[in-house]
């Protein structure tokens, strides 16, 4: 099932779905307009990334996708965080920090959240959540 027809399919009565769509703009392009209540825009610092989730910002403004939030992902330094900061200018964004913890819960197969509750990646996901749980009701 395509993310169109899954989010035609149900009621936007107190649900939440969290959908990991493709990269690029290919799908988000063709979703109903104001279709989800939050849309993240996940980046990592390097310029094929930005480029690729300032396209996807501007077809979530376009096509009104509810509040936007742009992710920074494995954001390593001052430099990387001000990379992503200058890119999105006035955009709501949330880094996360490239953490050795993340790739350790993952190599052995775990979950970060179960074996580093209080590493940074983990505490800045939980800001994401908290962010998106928020966003239907700030609409």
């Amino acid at each position: 099932m395509s993310a169109e027809q899954l989010l035609g399919a149900v009621s936007d009565e107190d649900i939440v779905i969290v959908a990991d769509l493709e990269a690029g703009v290919g799908t988000l392009s063709r979703l109903a307009e104001s279709s989800v209540d939050v849309t993240l825009v996940v980046v990592e610092p390097m310029p094929r990334s930005i480029d690729v989730g300032q396209r996807a910002a501007a077809v979530a403004d376009d096509q009104a996708q509810g509040r936007l939030i742009v992710v920074g992902n494995k954001v390593a330094d001052a430099g990387d965080r001000a990379r992503l900061l200058d890119a999105f200018p006035g955009r709501e964004v949330v880094i996360v920090p490239d953490d050795a913890q993340v790739g350790a819960a993952d190599r052995s197969g775990s979950s970060p959240v179960d074996v580093a509750p209080d590493a940074p990646a983990v505490r800045a996901i939980e800001t994401i959540v908290d962010l998106v749980l928020d966003g239907g009701r700030r609409g």
